[in-house]
């Protein structure tokens, strides 16, 4: 004799471009990038950029592998040590996935596994300055 279940309200119903624009603004860059960021050349440009006053620490602490400005020194190199940085090493470490690989795990040509690359974290630009002047010391 009842009148059935009710049709409950769909609280969440309008919160999909509220969603995907907090994720779209975490974005960061994808490994493939980053190991493009990582090429000697491209690398030098961007660990050594202009004064950029819109940017954190006016860009001048930039963590290569995260592709992430930092305020200053410090919090750069607490970043080095911290774990999001260290998960970021590690995916890192394997070659960026090609078409060639794609294609020899389908079953075209033998396959080859990943190799691993060696990476070591960038010095800041006050670690580099210390080398310099720990170099011009004669040792007798």
């Amino acid at each position: 004799m009842g009148t059935g279940h009710y049709a409950r309200k769909k609280q969440h119903k309008g919160d999909k471009p509220l969603s995907t624009k907090y994720r779209t603004r975490r974005k960061t860059k994808d490994l493939d990038q980053i190991h493009d960021d990582m090429k000697p050349e491209v690398s030098k440009k961007l660990l050594k950029q202009d004064v950029d006053l819109d940017l954190p620490g006016s860009g001048q602490f930039y963590c290569l592998h995260c592709s992430k400005h930092f305020i200053g020194d410090k919090a750069l190199k607490d970043h080095f040590k911290s774990k999001p940085h260290k998960r970021r090493m590690k995916a890192l470490s394997v070659e960026p996935y090609t078409q060639a690989e794609a294609d020899r795990a389908a079953g075209m040509g033998s396959y080859v596994a990943p190799k691993k690359i060696k990476l070591d974290t960038s010095a800041t630009a006050t670690d580099t300055s210390k080398m310099d002047e720990t170099d011009d010391v004669e040792v007798k």
